[in-house]
């Protein structure tokens, strides 16, 4: 609220940024196995689908990521009926987590519809 008593208004995220491969050092050896299954998998079936979140600045910082994420324009049942090991939580905002062994990759559904465009 500001001093008048209004609500401010909420700043507009940014569209997402795609780094081209040639302007980073990220190498798909760097990613995990099954993290490349799930990206693969959602592309093969006609889906967009992203590396994002701290296991991306993680290796851009030259760290081991401790998990992995995945966004996509699939929709959460979508997700699930492409991989059997995956479980739908949450109530208002659904995740998909697929999950191979004691290793589980998040697949979260685009908020928006998204203007992606390489810079």
């Amino acid at each position: 609220m500001t001093e008048t008593g209004q609500a401010q208004a909420r700043p507009r995220p940014e569209a997402p940024r795609i780094i081209p491969r040639a302007e980073h050092t990220i190498s798909r050896a760097d990613i995990s196995e099954n993290a490349l299954k799930v990206l693969y998998r959602l592309r093969k079936a006609g889906y967009q689908a992203y590396l994002v979140g701290g296991g991306v600045r993680d290796l851009l910082l030259g760290r081991e990521p401790k998990d992995f994420d995945v966004a996509t324009d699939a929709r959460p049942e979508e997700v699930r009926a492409l991989f059997r090991n995956c479980r739908l939580i949450g109530r208002r905002f659904r995740l998909a987590h697929v999950r191979f062994g004691r290793e589980i990759v998040e697949v979260a559904t685009f908020r928006a519809i998204p203007r992606l465009a390489a810079e």
